[in-house]
C-alpha cells in the first residue's frame, strides 16, 4: 500500500489532517490547470477552493473516486470550468500567463513575444472544449496520454487522436492569422 493510498483511505474517513495533506499536494496543480483555462487568478483561486469543497461534500455523502484520485480531481476542476463558461456570456479568448514569457533585453522582442502569447491564446480559444482540455492537460500539466485519458474518461487512443486534431486545428488557426 503506497503512502498516497494510505492518505486517501484516511481522507475517506474524513481525517482532517489527511484532507489538508491532499489539499497541499494537489491544490497548486489544480489551480495551475484552472488558471490556464480561465486566465483569471482570482477566479482560479475560487474554483480551486470549490474543487476541494466538492471533495469534502462527496466524502461526507460517501461518494468516492472509483479509480484515480488525481483524475477525479481534474474531472471536478474541468466540470467547474465548463459550468463557469456556461453561466458566463461567450468569451472565447483564452488568456495565457504573460509572466511566463522569458525576459529579453530588447523591449521590441518583449512586446513581440507578448503579442505571440495573445495570438496563441486567441487561437486556443477557437478550439473545442475537449481540444483545449487535452492541450492543457498534456502540455500545461505535463500529463501522460494515459493520465489524460483517465481525467477525460476516454481511451488512450482517443486522447492521442484528439491531441493530434487539436494541434492540427491550432496550426490552421495560427496560419490564418
Amino acid at each position: 500500500m503506497t503512502d498516497e493510498h494510505i492518505l486517501l483511505e484516511r481522507a475517506k474517513r474524513y481525517d482532517e489532517q489527511a484532507l489538508g495533506e491532499l489539499y497541499n499536494r494537489y491544490a497548486p496543480r489544480i489551480y495551475a490547470y484552472i488558471y490556464r483555462r480561465v486566465g483569471d487568478a482570482h477566479l482560479a483561486e475560487d474554483l480551486t477552493s470549490d474543487v476541494f469543497v466538492r471533495i469534502i461534500r462527496a466524502i461526507q455523502a460517501e461518494r468516492f473516486w472509483r479509480t484515480s484520485f488525481q483524475a477525479w480531481l481534474y474531472r471536478i476542476a474541468h466540470n467547474l470550468v465548463v459550468d463557469h463558461y456556461r453561466r458566463k456570456p461567450a468569451e472565447t479568448e483564452l488568456e495565457l500567463d504573460e509572466q511566463s514569457a522569458p525576459a529579453e533585453d530588447s523591449p521590441v522582442s518583449v512586446v513581440a513575444e507578448r503579442l505571440d502569447y495573445q495570438q496563441l491564446g486567441t487561437a486556443i480559444g477557437r478550439l473545442t472544449s475537449d481540444q483545449q482540455q487535452v492541450l492543457a492537460l498534456r502540455f500545461g500539466e505535463g500529463m501522460t496520454a494515459r493520465e489524460t485519458a483517465e481525467v477525460m474518461d476516454k481511451s488512450v487512443g482517443a486522447i492521442e487522436a484528439l491531441q493530434h486534431r487539436a494541434l492540427a486545428a491550432l496550426r490552421r488557426v495560427l496560419k490564418k492569422e
